[in-house]
């Protein structure tokens, strides 16, 4: 199978839609022999952060000489991107050839349960097969959505389990509060297996405590457990006091930028922490390695200077406020801010608005590429920016330049608003 075919192919599994559940992985993952099963593997969830606590991790595991293996969603510009090994993607050709062997296999599941596998559970059970046949040292898996019936949840006693924070996303799947969502997501805490988290809400923390205590599985707050400070920070990171109850790391320099990088990064040290308590070789020279080579595609990302041009991908509530956090740092240094962001319908607009207004200039509106883009124009009205300072374009490429246009060289440029439209804008620039 070519991979333009093989992405055909996966294309055609999107009619499945959402279907969260564990039946049908179990059943396809059975006829693949079970792989999962095999790889020693780190549970990642959470509402942000999952992403960049991943990047962080396996790049200080890459410095320790571990062949690292990295599942991680949604993908920016190839599927290949979901599927790293050392900081290297899956071969185009390697990943249309499981296509092509795992695909067929849906059929034998129907059967069995009733119910054609979806996209990503087949994505999934590709990714368990791929590590394994690689023979993968480790596993940093992320959940897609929530945690106890995602499809990653096959795992049953990985080396610990990690969820980053609980926040307001996908209510319409989770739950329509905290609480409810800190359930689903507090899932993938397994009986005595380790637990770390960064959650600060004492009603999500309360509700993590419960089940880790029901299945008694050590738990670590991050919040509890390190002590960080920022020292500085430039254009590509920032450097930052840590310590924890075991270890003070002294100045660390961590690639990525945003204090909320920093909670990853503190996360990150009490992962690195237990694993080196299980028999890992990690040393603070490997841990200072590679926060300084972690790298994140599109979270806070440099396209360009002069003007500045970031890229990032805050989606949710949680993500705005901390992409806001940056921007006011930044409003200083840069006479003009002009903002280049499209939203999904079913997201919190109103409050992306609300918490980025008052910190640009100018805006333009432009339409997510994706079926769940709806009224994409009325984020306009929300900014409440006099009509000479809002856009409204459609095609991606045209409000790019539009923003640039707008900016000086000493301005700041900002594209964001959604995984999908950062992807896309990546790619422009890129290209351009």
């Amino acid at each position: 199978m070519e991979y333009a075919r093989a992405l055909e192919t996966i294309a055609n599994l999107t009619k499945f839609g959402i279907n969260l559940g564990l039946s049908r992985i179990t059943k396809l993952l059975a006829l693949l022999g079970n792989p999962h099963e095999a790889v020693p593997v780190v549970h990642i969830g959470g509402t942000n952060g999952k992403g960049s606590t991943t990047a962080i991790l396996a790049a200080v595991l890459k410095e320790a000489g571990y062949k690292v293996g990295a599942y991680t969603s949604p993908h920016l510009i190839s599927y290949t991107e979901r599927y790293m090994i050392n900081g290297n993607p899956i071969a185009e050709e390697e990943f249309a050839r499981l296509v092509s062997e795992v695909v067929p296999l849906s059929e034998q599941v129907y059967t069995s349960t009733g119910e054609y596998p979806t996209e990503f559970e087949v994505l999934t059970a590709l990714a368990f097969l791929y590590f394994y046949r690689e023979k993968v040292d480790i596993l940093l898996l992320e959940v897609g959505m929530g945690g106890d019936i995602d499809s990653t949840n096959v795992v049953s006693s990985p080396l610990l389990s990690i969820i980053t924070n609980v926040t307001l996303d996908h209510q319409d799947y989770l739950g329509p509060t905290p609480r409810e969502i800190a359930i689903r997501k507090g899932g993938i805490i397994k009986k005595n297996r380790p637990v770390i988290t960064a959650a600060q809400d004492e009603e999500v923390l309360n509700v993590l405590r419960s089940i880790a205590q029901e299945k008694r599985a050590p738990l670590w707050e991050v919040f509890k457990e390190v002590q960080w400070e920022k020292i500085s920070e430039d254009e590509i990171g920032q450097t930052f006091r840590a310590q924890t109850k075991e270890q003070d790391y002294g100045e660390l320099y961590l690639s990525l930028q945003g204090d909320h990088q920093l909670v990853n990064g503190a996360t990150a040290l009490l992962v690195l922490e237990v694993l080196q308590a299980q028999g890992w070789n990690i040393t603070r020279e490997k841990i200072k390695k590679g926060f300084a080579a972690a790298a994140w595609p599109g979270r806070l990302e440099i396209m360009g200077h002069d003007p500045l041009v970031v890229i990032d991908g805050a989606h949710n509530a949680a993500g705005m406020e901390a992409l806001s956090r940056w921007l006011r740092n930044k409003r200083p240094h840069h006479p003009k801010i002009i903002l280049v962001i499209g939203m999904l319908a079913d997201k919190d607009r109103l409050g992306a608005a609300n918490f980025l207004a008052s910190l640009v200039d100018k805006v333009v509106i432009t339409k997510p590429l994706s079926p769940r883009a709806g009224n994409w124009q009325e984020l306009a009205s929300y900014f409440g920016k006099e009509p000479g300072d809002v856009y409204i374009i459609e095609n991606l490429n045209r409000a790019i330049n539009q923003g640039l246009e707008e900016a000086r060289e000493s301005d700041l440029v900002l594209i964001t608003g959604s995984l999908y439209l950062i992807g896309e804008a990546r790619k422009i620039l890129l290209n351009s």
